[in-house]
């Protein structure tokens, strides 16, 4: 009877230091190319750093290998791994989050590093995923290549009503809002299908940064490219809650500080790059309109108040939306 109970727990034992040992997988959008996804680049910068200091192992799994952005999601919450989430992945678990999403709320790529970095608003956001999830984390912030600029493909955008009666790709609810207050309409499509149905004229155009027109290759599908600043582009990282309470004092310390250091060289990379992006994609075959500063208020007068508007109907407690807009300095917007 002791052997048995011995071997017992030996196997428990084994299989303990096995499930330990076994790599957390890494999910995200986009190719496994680090000059032309930043997402990427991030992950892949997290994987060495992790490694090189602890015995946690992380498995990358970029081009949506692990699913789409809901089942990516659903996923994560549900056993040990780490997604890269965009805003359709995270959406749906804190709405709130769309606050952040306004369409030209910052002015400075350092403004929006500041908002989710320092702000009040944005730890509200952490708290209430981790709540809601049981104990999941939004660990950081990721930078995906820039401002968000609009493409087209037979129209040129350089004012809100050259948006009228066209169709638009959007990645999630909050775009299709923006797009309906200019004129235009909107349409969820995933990101894996995006060159085909700009290709086929499912939709005439879309919005991302330089960075993700390149790795799509949408500059053969797309025309014009409007730097209209319209959003700062960002992903979440988001860790299992299990999984992140399993780890020891010393590998969660690692792994946290690894998060930060990854999230900091990405943003080096990002900035260093916005502008050889933008005019590699005017060599090649973009016709790039930078909008005066008359222009572009006129784009946050349409598109910023219909926005908050929008925002209202979404079951989003106004305290979320006031604390973004202090955080900003920016809370008279919101009387407008």
């Amino acid at each position: 009877m002791k052997l048995r109970i011995l071997a017992a727990a030996a196997l428990l034992m084994s299989t303990a230091i096995t499930a330990q040992a076994e790599a957390v997988k890494l999910g995200y959008n986009g190719a496994p190319d680090a000059k032309k996804n930043a997402v990427h680049y991030f992950a892949e910068t997290l994987e060495r750093i992790v490694e090189e200091k602890s015995g946690i192992e992380i498995e990358l799994y970029p081009n949506s290998q692990l699913g789409n952005e809901q089942e990516r999601m659903e996923n994560t919450l549900a056993a040990p791994s780490l997604n890269v989430a965009s805003f359709a992945g995270l959406s749906p678990v804190v709405p709130e989050s769309f606050v952040s999403n306004t369409p030209f709320m910052f002015s400075t790529a350092e403004e929006a590093r500041t908002f989710f970095d320092e702000g009040a608003y944005w730890k509200m956001v952490e708290q209430a995923f981790s709540d809601r999830t049981g104990g999941s984390e939004i660990l950081a912030v990721v930078e995906e290549g820039g401002f968000l600029a609009f493409t087209s493909t037979d129209r040129a955008i350089h004012s809100p009503a050259d948006f009228d009666g066209l169709k638009f790709r959007a990645m999630d609810p909050s775009q299709v809002a923006l797009y309906e207050a200019m004129g235009a309409s909107g349409t969820p499509i995933p990101w894996t299908e995006v060159y085909s149905a700009l290709q086929t004229g499912v939709v005439e155009g879309q919005m991302n940064p330089p960075l993700y027109i390149i790795l799509g290759s949408l500059n053969e599908v797309q025309k014009y490219m409007t730097r209209a600043n319209v959003q700062y582009s960002m992903q979440f990282l988001v860790g299992n809650g299990a999984w992140l309470n399993s780890l020891s004092e010393a590998d969660r310390k690692v792994l946290e500080e690894a998060v930060a250091e990854a999230n900091a060289m990405t943003r080096g990379k990002v900035q260093a790059t916005v502008e050889s992006r933008v005019e590699w994609l005017a060599e090649n075959g973009m016709e790039v309109i930078t909008p005066t500063a008359a222009q572009l208020a006129e784009f946050q007068k349409i598109g910023q108040p219909s926005f908050i508007e929008w925002l209202g109907t979404q079951s989003i407690d106004p305290s979320f939306i006031e604390a973004a807009f202090n955080d900003l300095g920016k809370s008279d917007l919101l009387q407008k």
